[in-house]
């Protein structure tokens, strides 16, 4: 097991955003939260960051308890995140926003770099253009990329096809795939249940701060109560 919470609390000043969260994410695994708005998730994986402070409950990796664990720190462990919203330096490089995800590594970046280069060809193309010059899925694409630098055990990504025109989605969540097959475990929030549950292997369902489902992704896909609440029409197949 490389991720468990247990019975997470999470407060934002008397609020309580996550109520007694537990799960856990296996080495190798796309594990994907869905949820509506307000569910917790980006609280949730901020928790796991060490954004957010523990109001009770653990967060362990690789068996380790995290508590007191600074956010840069468990980057060293092997935690990175592409955040909701991208997060980019819109003032620096494609290659200066790479490097900014390799800080807490030392040693050459090369093989960090052909390997970003080689899942996202297009910021390749753009490694020396201003970020905040980027279109909206370059700019997913270097948030993605950035994270992918450090190195990481595990993947965090928050909303990763946010924003996204419609063609690009399917590229994006590709591209997750990929990631995933070359080691790198997941753990993935998404609005789009429908990609995120084709995706993953195993899903939780978390409805104001608590998980209220949990399952094999394929199950939750064909769940009624879940397609009526956050699949909406047909689903289609990953592309």
């Amino acid at each position: 097991m490389l991720l468990e919470l247990r019975d997470v609390h999470v407060h934002y000043g008397k609020v309580e955003a996550i109520k007694g969260v537990s799960f856990t994410v296996d080495e190798g695994e796309i594990v994907t939260l869905i949820g509506g708005n307000g569910a917790g998730k980006t609280t949730t994986l901020k928790t796991i960051s060490g954004v957010r402070p523990l109001s009770a409950g653990q967060v362990l990796f690789a068996g380790e308890d995290l508590a007191g664990v600074p956010a840069h720190r468990r980057v060293e462990l092997g935690i990175s995140q592409s955040p909701e919203g991208r997060a980019i330096f819109p003032g620096m490089t494609v290659s200066e926003n790479l490097e900014m995800g390799a800080y807490a590594r030392k040693g050459s970046l090369t093989d960090d770099f052909d390997r970003v280069f080689g899942l996202f060809p297009r910021l390749e193309e753009r490694r020396r253009q201003a970020g905040g010059t980027l279109s909206g899925g370059e700019q997913q694409m270097l948030a993605i990329g950035r994270a992918l630098m450090a190195r990481p055990k595990l993947l965090l990504l928050d909303e990763p096809s946010m924003g996204l025109a419609p063609r690009l989605v399917g590229q994006i969540f590709s591209i997750i795939t990929e990631i995933n097959a070359q080691g790198t475990t997941i753990l993935l929030v998404e609005q789009n249940a429908a990609q995120a549950l084709q995706r993953a292997k195993r899903a939780y369902v978390l409805e104001t701060g608590r998980v209220v489902k949990a399952a094999d992704a394929a199950v939750l896909l064909n769940d009624e109560s879940v397609r009526a609440a956050y699949l909406g029409g047909d689903v289609t197949k990953p592309e």
